[in-house]
Parts: C-alpha cells; structure tokens; sequence
C-alpha cells in the first residue's frame, strides 16, 4: 500500500511536445538537462481496436460473466511464466532477430535517428545484449543523438553524480575523516622536518554529533533517518520473486544499496517532493535493465546513469507527488480526469457504467496506475515490454500512459458492464492477466484528439 498520497502532474499540452521536457534543472542542481513504419514481422493475430481480449482465471476457466453468454472452456494453451517466459514459435523467433538486427543497426549510426528508434521501441525492444539499456537512455534524451558524443556526456554526468553523493550522502564523521586526512597530508608537506607535538583538529560545537542547532551538519544528517528506514522498508519489498532485488545474498544487498543512493539524493536535492512510497517502483526497471547491461563499463556505472534517467523520467510526472497541485491543472486530478474523457470518447457505455451507475471512478484504481507507471499492475518483464512503449511514445510518457490505461478497461469491458461497484473495483484493483501486445495495440489505436485535449498536427 502507498504510504499516504503518491501525486503526479500532466500540464494540459496544446501542442505536440517533446516526450521528455528539458527540466531537469528545476528537479536535481548540477543535472542540467539538454536537449519508417517498423514492422514487427511477429505472427501475432491483427484485433480490431476497441475488441476485448478474453482474460482468465487462476483455474483457467473463462467467468461467466467474461464469457458473453458462450459456454465456458478450459484454457489448454500453457500459460507463461511470472517473468514472461514461454513457449516461442519460429515465427516468433525470427521476428525478434529481425528487430535486433534493426536496432543494432540503428544505434551503431553516427547519427541516431530518435523516431525510427521510437518506432522500433514502441514495437518491443529485444532482451539482451545491452540493446534496452542503450535505447531507453536515447529516448530518455540522456544520451545525445551523436555517438561522438557519448563517451563525453557519460563522463561528466558520472562524475557529476559522484560528486553529489559525497556531499550529500557521505555522513558527517566520514567527511570529517576525509578532511582531516587531507589536511594531515597538507601539513606532513609543510611541516615535514618540523618535530613537535601533534596539533589536534578542533570541532565546532556545531559539527558535535549531539548538537540541536538547526546548522549542524549532523541535525540534518538525522532529519532523515525516518525516510532512509522507509526506504529500506521499500526496497525489501521490492519484486520479492526476483533474486535481483530480493535476499540477503551480496548481490542482492549491493542492487538495494544502489537503489537507496538513488532514492535518497533525489529526497535531498528536492525537498518539496522528498522521497514517496512507491519510488522504489519506478525505478526498479531502469537500475535493473542498465545493470544487465553486457557492457561492463556501462553495468558498473549502473547507479550513477539510473539516478539521472530516475529524475528524467519523473520529470514528465513530478508534479502528480506534490499533494498542494492535486487540484490544479498540472495535478493528479486533471490526469484522472483526461483518462475519463479518453474512455468516455471511446466507449460511452462503458463510461455510464463506471461512473454513473457503478460509481467506480479512475480516483479508485487508476491513481496507482499512473503514479507507479503500470509497475504493480503486471509481472516484470511484460513491465519492461510496456515501458519500451512507453518511452517510444513521441508524444510522451504520460500520453501513452493514459492510452494504455483506457485500453485496460476496454479490454475487459464485458466483465466491468456486467459487475457491480464492488466486484468492479476487484477486478481493476487486482487487474488479470492479459495478452500484453493486444493491450498495446488496443491503447495505440486510440485515436490522440479523442482525448480532452488535441494535439496539434
């Protein structure tokens, strides 16, 4: 459960907009941010937009109400694995050497082309190889375009979040340890035929680690232990079925470690939003593809690139974790307000039913939908799948977002006209699983000018 309110934001564009806004300043100091149809060639069956997908049950019976008025049957086709794995066709096979073949191509450019990696990204960026943790770094525009840029932009934004982190995570007493070591090396320099009595090194009574001044680098150091015991908290509970996140194994402790550097200079460097549960969610994904990076350079500096794609990615959405904008036209509200006019443009009856007769409204389901980015809604690897779409989208995170929301619902539309307010909010609560790639065709053939606002060609 959220620990009280996670918010977000979602200005109302008026025009197209570049996917990720160049706001990285006003979010983290010393981050200044800078600014062909892909055929997939799968076999997967072509849906008409709007069509429910059928979805199942734990004992692979259709429900009653699910199925419309046809007669229930047994699902025989096995079900994939927790982490998406299944059985593959040939077909299938194929079509994913074909995509890898394209991207590689793609990103070994000199000059990367940002909208044919967003179609290829919008149609499913294949595992392994580093080839995710390359892409999602482009369209998250943390990597420029120019690949003889790279290795510069790497660099400094390293050292950058190195810097950082020892200035605002190191504790007092390990800073203090360091000072005087450079200052006993300085002397040892000076003074180094002077005999003498050793000097000893004063501390103010503003640096003593029991002071109560509000200037004392140790008051503030304590002002967030309680938010460092939350985080932990989280991170423990972060996808406890994988051995990457979960555990007391070194690897495990050392991918938490990371995480809670991450989480915590981003409370740091912006007080007003400070850490939220749910956080650890969000950047799950990014820590976990960039540290499977087969590039080990790239996979050692996992930490430093997912704290600066961490606070890209949230600035599309900051505004949605400041409860004092939930009413404003950048708050949570107004996006759970643009996802009932999209499902309203799409599918009136639905809409009736949910909100006049049921009384289910997007407040009741949809704010984890959008505030944790789908992450708690489905399994992990079809998450990376969606997020790929996601970050694809030209028009930004938060667009196809809402997209995907509404297709949930359309996707399991018989079920919802058929149940009442509680068996409704069961369902959108603990959402079924469902053919991933049908979603997302359902939520990219919606149409952008039926939502309450358009884009402007």
């Amino acid at each position: 459960m959220l620990k009280g309110k996670l918010k977000l934001p979602l200005p109302v564009p008026d025009k197209a907009r570049r996917a990720f806004p160049d706001r990285l300043g006003s979010l983290v100091a010393g981050f200044d941010g800078k600014e062909e149809e892909y055929g997939g060639g799968s076999d997967l069956v072509v849906f008409e937009p709007g069509e429910e997908l059928e979805t199942f049950q734990p004992n692979g019976f259709v429900s009653d109400k699910e199925s419309d008025g046809v007669e229930n049957f047994v699902e025989d086709r096995p079900r994939p694995e927790k982490d998406g794995a299944g059985p593959v066709s040939t077909v299938q096979v194929i079509a994913v050497d074909e995509k890898r073949s394209d991207l590689e191509y793609e990103l070994s450019r000199p000059e990367i082309n940002l909208e044919k990696l967003q179609r290829i990204a919008s149609a499913g960026l294949p595992d392994g190889g580093g080839l995710r943790a390359t892409a999602w770094k482009l369209l998250l525009g943390y990597l420029p375009t120019s690949r003889d840029l790279w290795e510069k932009e790497l660099t400094e934004n390293r050292q950058k979040y190195a810097k950082l982190k020892e200035e605002l995570l190191l504790s007092p007493s390990e800073l203090t340890r360091r000072k005087d070591e450079a200052f006993s090396y300085k002397e040892q320099d000076v003074d180094v035929d002077v005999d003498g009595p050793l000097r000893r090194h004063e501390i103010s009574q503003e640096d003593h680690p029991l002071s109560l001044g509000k200037a004392s680098a140790w008051h503030q150091y304590f002002q967030y232990t309680e938010m460092v015991e939350q985080i932990d908290r989280d991170l423990q509970r972060t996808h406890p079925d994988k051995k990457f996140f979960s555990g007391e194994t070194s690897f495990s402790r050392k991918n938490r470690q990371a995480m809670k550097n991450i989480l915590l200079l981003f409370a740091k460097l912006n007080p007003a939003i400070r850490y939220v549960q749910g956080m650890n969610e969000v950047l799950a994904p990014i820590y976990y593809v960039f540290s499977t990076d087969t590039d080990e350079k790239n996979a050692a500096n996992a930490e430093a690139d997912s704290f600066s794609c961490f606070v890209r990615l949230l600035s599309d959405s900051v505004d949605h974790f400041c409860q004092q904008l939930d009413n404003s036209a950048v708050g949570i509200l107004s996006t759970l307000t643009r996802l009932s006019d999209l499902l309203k443009a799409n599918n009136e009856e639905l809409w009736r039913h949910l909100e006049l007769t049921n009384k289910v409204r997007p407040q009741f389901y949809a704010f984890r939908w959008i505030t944790l980015l789908l992450t708690q809604e489905f399994d992990f690897q079809p998450i990376l799948r969606i997020w790929d779409c996601l970050l694809g989208n030209p028009f930004g995170v938060q667009d196809m977002l809402l997209r995907v929301c509404c297709a949930m619902l359309l996707c399991v539309k018989s079920r919802l006209l058929s149940g009442d307010f509680v068996a409704n909010l069961k369902l959108l609560q603990h959402y079924p699983d469902i053919n991933i790639e049908h979603l997302l065709r359902v939520a990219q053939d919606l149409s952008p000018d039926t939502s309450s606002y358009r884009l402007s060609p």
